[in-house]
């Protein structure tokens, strides 16, 4: 009888569960640019619309015209849902594109904080659960390494 063992072989069900899980979150993150892109094209057209739509809470540093503010979140909320297609689609150029859009994203949020507060800062945790889905997958690192 030969007491030699079977060589250890990585457990394929742990690195599947954070694949699928990563994987998961990348999906998830394209519906959420998607939506968030709808809702700042909403939110732009209500600004350029009807300058009374927003009122500023507070003095703040950042003074902008609620117009300038409009076209702001038109402009990115278009970009940001074309991506998060894009992403949904599994075009090549949308992950990164994504991440650098969520970043612009969480620093318009950052700089329209007196005019919606609480909705701010929901976006700037959806731009960051959005750039942490995007940077965690690994499915194109798969794809590269495999034979």
């Amino acid at each position: 009888m030969s007491s030699a063992t079977a060589p250890n072989k990585p457990d394929r069900n742990s690195s599947d569960a954070s694949t699928a899980w990563a994987t998961g979150g990348t999906v998830f993150a394209g519906v959420l640019m998607l939506v968030n892109g709808v809702l700042g094209v909403l939110e732009g057209i209500a600004g350029i619309a009807k300058d009374d739509v927003y009122e500023r809470i507070g003095d703040y540093v950042y003074k902008f015209n609620l117009t300038t503010w409009g076209w702001i979140h038109l402009i990115l909320g278009i970009l940001i849902a074309v991506t998060g297609w894009g992403i949904l689609k599994g075009a090549s150029w949308a992950k990164a594109t994504g991440v650098g859009l969520a970043a612009v994203g969480i620093v318009a949020q950052f700089l329209w904080l007196p005019y919606t507060p609480v909705w701010a800062l929901i976006s700037i945790a959806i731009g960051v659960f959005v750039i942490w889905a995007l940077c965690t997958d690994g499915s194109d690192r798969a794809d590269r390494t495999a034979p």
